[in-house]
């Protein structure tokens, strides 16, 4: 994680290639599993909402309220990641994909963090962290199973833009 103030950046070798990556990202049932949310399409304009545990010292509800914002099929997935509590955080993560040797090169982007707000100081140093050791986790989980990605039958699942 960076010293931005007003954002998370990481970057995570993951040893998957870039088309089993990039269903985690956007088949609802593998989202599901490692981001949470259960109303997720991969369609610009649609949104969603992230339930998590709430956070009483940063006043966070534990509700992300979400929008698809830009898709880039095995590239690029951007999302709005909205606190309508007190903080009032608008960010936006983004995740893009890079295929690196045998596997992905994921980097992501949490930006729009108020660098002068305190409550968003002490919610984005919790998630920097959280992003890396848990989060990063649940999805390299997803990606480890052998079905990901696949159907009942055992075909693959592409990714067909809406």
């Amino acid at each position: 994680m960076t010293d931005d103030p007003r954002a998370i950046r990481l970057d995570e070798f993951v040893p998957y290639p870039p088309d089993r990556v990039w269903r985690a990202f956007v088949e609802p049932r593998l989202v599901t599993k490692w981001l949470g949310p259960e109303d997720f399409q991969p369609v610009v304009g649609h949104r969603f909402t992230i339930v998590t545990q709430a956070v009483p010292t940063t006043k966070f509800d534990g509700v992300i309220h979400c929008q698809v914002l830009a898709i880039e099929p095995e590239r690029m997935l951007r999302i709005s990641w909205d606190d309508h509590g007190p903080s009032g955080a608008r960010c936006t993560a983004t995740w893009r994909l890079v295929a690196e040797g045998h596997g992905t090169r994921l980097f992501f982007d949490h930006e729009g963090f108020d660098p002068d707000d305190e409550l968003q100081q002490r919610a984005r140093r919790i998630m920097g962290g959280g992003w890396r050791s848990w989060l990063f986790s649940r999805l390299e989980t997803v990606l480890a199973d052998d079905t990901a990605g696949r159907d009942a039958t055992g075909e693959g699942l592409p990714y067909r833009p809406a």
